[in-house]
């Protein structure tokens, strides 16, 4: 709510951020953030990525019930049914994971997230320059495979001394990603339609980061349940995208507005 109450005005994505720090909802928002953060690291650190991955996703499911409740929004009969499918889709897979992987990866798939996360700054750059549409799904996908970066990269840091973070290129990865997305996620959410962006996001922070932990990290399921697991993925995932218009709070009177498409 506060990305989109902040007027338009010129400048950049940087002066776009700077204008959105300026308010207490934001500030507030960031805090609950940060928590989360800290929560979705031990995640990573306890279950595969693609569980934690699913559950990012399914917060629009969260978010659609309090919106009902609390803002007054009115949820149709197939978006009540899509939060059913997330929760179905998130208790498949629940029940089809298995522990965390216990491998470390090839020794390039450090320096691969620390460029991923530089090129999710160049997809930032030239996003921007798109038509609404296109920016929207640009930036929202930037800002999802940003979020992706750093779910890998918690995985790759094996180590807390000071002088281990300082030389694991997965640490570097981590603060680009984490930074770009940010960036990309507030860009998207005051200059474009927010319920692409969110598509676009949820789509970034599930595929890619699921795959590298099932193909490098061995990330498993538990025996016998690799088809519930990819069944339950699918599902919450394909929810949490009908559900995307969530990501989209209601717009105050005189605040910028950006018509949803």
């Amino acid at each position: 709510m506060a990305a989109r109450a902040v007027a338009s005005g010129p400048g950049g994505d940087v002066a776009l951020l700077w204008r959105a720090l300026r308010q207490w909802r934001y500030l507030a928002g960031l805090g609950m953030d940060g928590l989360g953060f800290l929560l979705q690291i031990v995640a990573l650190r306890s279950v595969p990525i693609y569980a934690v991955g699913a559950a990012l996703a399914a917060s629009l499911a969260v978010t659609a019930v309090v919106a009902a409740r609390l803002l007054g929004v009115r949820l149709s009969r197939m978006e009540w049914a899509a939060v059913g499918v997330v929760c179905a889709g998130l208790a498949l897979l629940g029940s089809a994971s298995g522990a965390e992987g216990d491998e470390g990866g090839p020794v390039w798939l450090k320096w691969a997230m620390l460029a991923a996360a530089g090129g999710v700054l160049l997809l930032g750059s030239v996003g921007g320059r798109l038509p609404e549409r296109g920016r929207a799904l640009a930036l929202g996908l930037g800002a999802g495979l940003g979020f992706g970066v750093v779910e890998v990269a918690v995985r790759l840091i094996d180590g807390l001394a000071p002088g281990a973070l300082a030389t694991n290129p997965a640490v570097y990865a981590l603060l680009l990603g984490g930074g770009a997305a940010f960036l990309l996620l507030t860009s998207a959410l005051q200059r474009g339609s927010v319920t692409t962006a969110t598509a676009g996001l949820v789509l970034g922070e599930t595929v890619a980061p699921a795959l590298i932990g099932v193909v490098w990290l061995g990330d498993r399921t538990r025996p016998g349940l690799g088809w519930l697991a990819v069944f339950g993925f699918a599902v919450a995932v394909a929810g949490a995208l009908v559900l995307s218009r969530f990501g989209q709070a209601p717009v105050e009177q005189g605040a910028s507005t950006v018509t949803p498409r």
